[in-house]
């Protein structure tokens, strides 16, 4: 997800080798050295690591994953915890992409800590920075929100509970297709998760009979502050309407595209830009505007413990549901293990998630009582994903689709499922 944004389909969200949090795509492939059985340790004490994007341009989905890792481990220990010990958190800020030594530094922090799992980072191109330090130690590690495509496969060690580009990018093709949408323009950072979305948008699109008028081929840096000369080539391509793939980018561009007397009412966002611009852009700007954001909507009781979890008001709810429930996943793992250890975590994640079938279990509580009774399980949590696949991704997603309102807030419309290539 990358940028995260603020998902589920409506919204909602994209540098070195060491690091962790900030989103857009990751590339790499690899896999953790050694063999896991050899190196594991045997323990019944679990160290959650938590990497979050708490400053930069994926600051507003730090309080969301934050709230959701304090309401997990709050579950999980009022459970029992896992075998029979409270588990523990170690956190560091990864900021995002941009700040490469920072991603390398805090991952460092949170390893040296020797951590059980990690939780994060949710941007892919701070996954792409930080996940071998993290993999080859025989960690295992979850994102909530990064989405390259990149990525399925990347290690045995990695896992994230949001789908691939190649699902969200197809459903908002098929949504612009399906709005009518004849000549478009996309704009883009470029960035890993903005190129991969970028590319299957356009192939959806182009397979529908749309007109890629502009950015078929094309990216901005993500720095860039200044929009007027890009907007100005979108403008003079005519377009029915722009696909915008960016992070904190997006209320610049979409001021310069206003400026210049853009329709800013056709515009389609992603998980990375479906956010709350109440505060930031003119009232009515983006109405009638869509947005998709990988997962489900959070429903309001989910919402609710979030915000008391946190402690204080939290403006979007993306990658909550799904950074609780790889939180959940993972303690279910080192239970049904028998050990909190990385490879023993890594050995179970895809049998607790329902990959050999089982009771079905919706709470932590419940799930750990079916382990215990010697049962096989099938954790059916708050993000509705199908059981991993042999590339660690989730067979099933759901896509939300959101549409703005007359406040520039992005809402809840309708929920599309797609199923997760492995090929």
């Amino acid at each position: 997800m990358n940028k995260n944004i603020k998902k589920t389909s409506m919204a909602i969200v994209a540098a070195t080798a060491a690091a962790v949090m900030a989103l857009a795509g990751c590339g790499s492939s690899g896999s953790a050295s050694g063999d896991s059985s050899a190196a594991a340790k045997k323990t019944d004490t679990f160290v959650l690591g938590g990497l979050w994007p708490e400053t930069g341009s994926l600051a507003y989905l730090a309080p969301p994953e934050l709230a959701a890792e304090k309401l997990a481990v709050s579950d999980i220990n009022a459970a029992g915890g896992v075998l029979g010990k409270d588990i523990t958190t170690v956190d560091a800020d990864t900021s995002d992409a941009d700040h490469a030594d920072q991603n390398s530094s805090a991952t460092q922090s949170v390893m040296s800590k020797n951590p059980s799992f990690v939780i994060g980072p949710a941007s892919s191109s701070v996954v792409k920075n930080v996940y071998k330090t993290i993999t080859s130690a025989n960690v295992p590690m979850l994102s909530m929100g990064a989405t390259s495509s990149d990525f399925s496969g990347l290690s045995p060690y990695f896992f994230r509970t949001v789908p691939p580009d190649s699902v969200q990018g197809a459903v908002l093709g098929q949504v612009i297709a399906q709005d009518g949408v004849k000549n478009l323009a996309v704009a883009v950072f470029n960035d890993e998760y903005g190129t991969g979305l970028r590319d299957t948008i356009v192939k959806t699109v182009e397979g529908a009979g749309v007109n890629v008028v502009y950015g078929a081929d094309s990216a901005f840096d993500p720095t860039e502050t200044n929009f007027s000369s890009i907007v100005t080539a979108i403008k003079a391509s005519n377009p029915d309407a722009i696909a915008i793939v960016a992070f904190d980018q997006t209320k610049s561009l979409v001021k310069e595209l206003a400026s210049q007397g853009v329709d800013t009412h056709k515009l389609y966002f992603v998980d990375g830009n479906t956010a709350d611009y109440s505060k930031d852009l003119d009232a009515g700007l983006l109405e009638g505007a869509k947005g998709t954001i990988p997962g489900v909507m959070a429903s309001d009781e989910f919402q609710k413990k979030l915000v008391k979890a946190y402690g204080k008001d939290i403006s979007t709810f993306t990658y909550g549901a799904e950074t609780y429930d790889g939180i959940i996943l993972a303690a279910l793992a080192a239970q049904k293990g028998g050990s909190a250890d990385g490879a023993t975590i890594q050995k179970n994640m895809a049998a607790v998630s329902g990959a050999n079938g089982g009771t079905k279990c919706s709470t932590y509580k419940d799930c750990v009582a079916a382990l215990k009774s010697g049962k096989e399980i099938t954790y059916k949590g708050l993000t509705g994903i199908g059981p991993f696949n042999k590339n660690n991704d989730p067979s099933s997603a759901n896509i939300g689709v959101y549409v703005f309102d007359g406040q520039n807030v992005p809402k809840f419309d309708h929920t599309q499922e797609g199923k997760v290539p492995t090929d």
